[in-house]
């Protein structure tokens, strides 16, 4: 059953990101896509997930069989979606014939389309959010492990699936069966987990009993509703950053790697891969921490730090793509070759602070589960970080980046976790001590001696394989836009 279960989280992963990947480029031809219609499409999707991540926190400790509540919302995301490109196109048609000629130059316009935008994703959305809580539950019910390693095991699993779905949409399936074939892949992949999930529950014989946790080894000092406060805070400051990081990121390694759609489409997997990758070397270790409020504490200043370490990898890259480029033949293996080593580049400059990012989220939830929080926890912390990813996708994209650059967002970023740290170790008042000595020393080190040159930045490493020589290049303008 654990193995069954850990498959088919992996397929939802994927299906999870296929979605998102479809719902952006289908309402993009309806609502634009501007940097505006972007966000919110974002926002409708993480809006969503985070209203059924909540929801799954009020009614999972009630359910009776988490697991046939998930094959159940599964299926239902499934059907949905068979019927998805069907009813966007009578929603589009319909739309542009009647309502939009009829509410043409005013705001209300503006409202419909995002009415009826949120009405296509939305249901969808909210019923992924219950995904992760339901499956956690029905899993350490079924299984009667130990709660760290679960959350670890099923955040990984989920990840590295979402990971492969970036690729599989982009490289394979779109250009193979279009946007309708794409969405009914998805759809297709939630209908198999169903019934796989459904049939392994009723299966499994009537007289196994799930084997009782042992008691957990990690002790937490903090009465739980101060713990809570904390801890929640922290889930949704984790996932602000996160956000700042993977928005400047993507936007500074455009000009390592291209703006294509390909290049994004990587970024975002090896971004994906980092969570998973966080997640999978936390699980066995998540259950033996003897202070997991400390060891968070140090993994969000790690990962802060490790954001800012990496500045000087992203400095390199731009001379290592012109490494690559000039020993490339200009052919589809070459191209094969140079996706491989973009892959690569976009590791270097993310691994390190999203390998620590995927630690945080179940080592937060493992800490309130074990001080008594019970499963209301898994949905509660997870309802939270989304919270927090939607400000700070919105924040990041549409405010942040046009103010400060990318490279200053960047640098905030890394100074917010490493805030973050700071006050989750100062109960041990040498370790919070030494963390905001160390903040203050990174971030001296990635403003003062990481410049980035804004000659070579906008010099098209990627397109003509060299890097601009700053002596001869003039620059007329430059902007950090939205």
């Amino acid at each position: 059953m654990p193995f069954i279960l850990t498959a088919v989280f992996i397929l939802s992963g994927a299906a999870g990101l296929l979605y998102e990947s479809i719902w952006s480029r289908y309402l993009g031809l309806f609502v634009g896509h501007s940097a505006y219609a972007q966000v919110i499409v974002l926002v409708i999707y993480l809006g969503g997930m985070s209203a059924g991540a909540a929801l799954a926190a009020r009614f999972s400790a009630r359910v009776r069989q988490p697991l046939l509540a998930y094959a159940a919302v599964e299926a239902i995301v499934g059907l949905i979606g068979l019927s998805f490109h069907d009813a966007f196109r009578a929603v589009s048609e319909f739309a542009y014939a009647s309502i939009f000629p009829a509410l043409a130059g005013g705001f209300t316009l503006v409202a419909a389309k995002w009415t009826l935008a949120g009405l296509l994703i939305l249901p969808q959305s909210l019923l992924l959010g219950t995904t992760f809580p339901l499956m956690t539950a029905g899993f350490l019910r079924t299984t009667g492990r130990q709660t760290g390693r679960v959350l670890a095991l099923l955040y990984f699993a989920n990840s590295i699936g979402a990971a492969g779905g970036v690729l599989l949409a982009g490289f394979w399936l779109i250009g193979l069966a279009g946007l309708p074939g794409t969405v009914l892949a998805a759809a297709l992949l939630n209908l198999a987990v169903a019934l796989t999930v459904f049939l392994a529950v009723k299966l499994q014989p009537r007289d196994a009993e799930p084997t009782p946790p042992p008691p957990p080894i990690a002790t937490v000092a903090q009465p739980l509703p101060q713990l809570w406060r904390m801890l929640l805070i922290v889930a949704a400051g984790t996932a602000l950053t996160s956000f700042i990081y993977e928005i400047a990121w993507i936007r500074m390694l455009a000009l390592v790697l291209g703006s294509a759609t390909h290049s994004f489409e990587v970024m975002l997997s090896a971004f994906i891969l980092g969570l998973a990758l966080g997640a999978f070397w936390v699980r066995n270790r998540a259950d033996l921490f003897r202070d997991p409020v400390r060891a968070l504490g140090l993994t969000q200043w790690a990962m802060g730090a490790l954001a800012l370490a990496t500045l000087g990898a992203y400095v390199a890259s731009f001379d290592w793509m012109a490494v690559l480029l000039s020993g490339l033949a200009q052919n589809l293996d070459g191209y094969h070759f140079f996706t491989v080593a973009k892959y690569a580049i976009a590791l270097a400059v993310m691994l390190p602070a999203t390998f620590c990012a995927g630690i945080t989220l179940p080592l937060i939830t493992h800490v309130l589960m074990t001080a008594g929080a019970g499963e209301r926890a898994i949905g509660v912390v997870y309802s939270v970080n989304t919270l927090g990813s939607i400000l700070g996708a919105g924040l990041a994209s549409l405010v942040l980046m046009p103010l400060l650059g990318m490279k200053t967002l960047l640098v905030l970023g890394g100074a917010l976790d490493m805030l973050l740290g700071v006050w989750l170790l100062w109960r041990g008042r040498r370790a919070g001590v030494l963390a905001l000595i160390g903040t203050a020393a990174m971030l001296a080190y990635a403003l003062a001696f990481v410049p980035l040159d804004r000659a070579v930045l906008i010099g098209g490493v990627y397109r003509y394989g060299r890097v601009v020589d700053q002596a001869v290049k003039k620059i007329v303008f430059y902007r950090d836009g939205r």
